[in-house]
């Protein structure tokens, strides 16, 4: 059984009154008919499948699945939980590492089946539904040269990436995934669809906009794109471990006075042979012909055991870590923001990456730009001023390496700790504790609570980055 920083343990969940969940054949039959969606059960020949996600870590026995076809089916779903007691998840990709989208003994309210998506190429705008991935909602973007910020895994949801901010390629350029949403349609605890936006509901279109599920069940999102691609200058360089010092201090020169159209990522990778190197991955957002002057620099720098640069399509980029995640395998990760990376910071990295397992990264991923010049109470996230978003990340297929895997992560967030804001991405939350998640929201935090308490006072959604409702 692993503790709170880790996943929840196997034990049974209860309903929220506390006696054991069930459904009886006449809630069963009446649900059937009511859904334009599909109803799976423990004995269903499906429902092994249902109750997976992304992580292999988790693995968890849902009373049964709400596949929802139509926000009407979330409504239903939402207001029959609610009035037998259930306890309820919600689940659009099933990315998050903690595996809150699913649960033991509950209802999950499944929404990765609306995957309807408008894109009016005129007004720059795409109305998608929330069960879309990013690899999706890219595709039908980019048929118009059109795009916003979405995440690096193509088979992400965009509705939990949106919900808790979005990181991105574009991020720099263009701000978060939550900082280009104009508006939602969302299902609330008290199973009402609301239009949620500046003019309608705008306090709740305040809180969804980094505020995670906390206030309900997004069915549609609106979002404003951006004249993007079809082709970017984007690719890798690699560097051997014994160069890795000075080329960190490169990248760390590079990032730190990089336009806002360029977007530096780097990691301390681990090949199939268990050599170590470290990588630095550069994307720009604009003209081939200058985003090849200004990556320059980065092509000269150093002895680079591999070069990959080159002009490559979007969605390319989009899906170019896919390979490295997928579904199933077993993943841990803990993470923090950075404002510098100090001479100490690369020692510490260096060391504590020479006692990673096969196959973990440690990933220091380039923010600011144009995220930092939203102010800090314009959107729940409230770290707008951090450089670096700074992660271990373990991956491994055998469950007798848990404890291994996951020790690694911990000890080297652990010792990389001095060098953080004390800030968090809270899309990058496992079950870590309230402080964490204050972390994530900073002075935020008061609001939000208040917003909970308007909206969802009983705490019904809860299985998330929780925010508690006020007292």
């Amino acid at each position: 059984m692993l503790d709170h920083e880790g996943y929840p343990s196997m034990s049974t969940f209860k309903l929220i009154d506390g006696s054991e969940p069930t459904l009886q054949a006449p809630d069963i039959a009446r649900l059937r008919q009511a859904i334009s969606g599909d109803l799976i059960l423990p004995d269903d020949p499906g429902y092994d499948q249902a109750r997976r996600v992304w992580n292999g870590m988790v693995d968890k026995r849902p009373a049964a699945v709400f596949y929802c076809a139509e926000s009407s089916d979330v409504v239903t779903a939402v207001n029959f939980a609610r009035s037998q007691g259930f306890l309820v998840a919600v689940r659009g990709g099933g990315h998050n590492v903690a595996g809150s989208s699913v649960c033991d003994g509950g209802l999950v309210i499944d929404v990765s089946r609306m995957k309807r998506i408008e894109v009016d190429p005129i007004r720059r705008v795409a109305r998608a539904e929330a069960g879309l991935n990013l690899g999706e909602f890219d595709a039908a973007t980019q048929v118009h040269g059109l795009a916003t910020t979405m995440g690096v895994n193509a088979d992400t949801g965009i509705a939990g990436l949106t919900l808790g901010g979005g990181f991105g390629k574009l991020g720099r350029k263009h701000g978060l995934s939550c900082d280009n949403l104009v508006a939602v349609e969302i299902v609330t605890a008290d199973g009402r669809l609301l239009t949620a936006n500046a003019a309608e509901n705008a306090d709740l279109f305040w809180g969804i906009r980094g505020g995670g599920g906390n206030f309900g069940i997004v069915t549609t999102f609106e979002y404003k794109l951006h004249p993007v691609g079809p082709l970017l200058i984007a690719g890798s360089m690699l560097y051997r471990y014994e160069e890795a010092r000075e080329a960190m201090r490169f990248y760390r020169a590079f990032s730190s006075g990089a336009p806002d159209e360029l977007s530096l990522d780097a990691a301390l990778v681990t090949a199939p042979s268990g050599e170590r190197f470290f990588s630095i991955s550069a994307c720009y957002i604009g003209p081939l012909d200058e985003g090849q002057q200004i990556i320059q620099p980065l092509r000269e720098y150093g002895t680079p055991v591999e070069r990959r640069i080159a002009p490559v399509p979007y969605l390319q980029v989009q899906s170019a870590g896919d390979s490295l995640f997928p579904r199933g395998r077993r993943y841990y990760w803990k993470a923090q923001f950075m404002r510098e990376i100090t001479d100490q910071a690369i020692d510490t990295m260096l060391a504590a990456y020479m006692t990673a397992p096969s196959e973990s990264l440690l990933v220091l991923q380039q923010v600011g730009g144009a995220i930092s010049r939203v102010p800090m109470d314009g959107t729940p996230y409230a770290n707008r001023d951090a450089l670096y978003d700074c992660f271990p990340i373990s991956i491994w297929d055998n469950p007798s390496d848990d404890e291994t895997h996951i020790r690694w992560a911990r000890d080297l967030w652990d010792a990389m700790r001095p060098f953080s804001t004390g800030g968090v991405y809270a899309n990058n939350l496992g079950e870590e504790g309230t402080d964490r998640v204050l972390a994530a929201y900073g002075e935020n935090y008061t609001r939000l609570a208040a917003l909970k308490n308007k909206y969802d006072p009983t705490n019904f959604f809860r299985l998330n980055q929780n925010i508690k409702p006020a007292t």
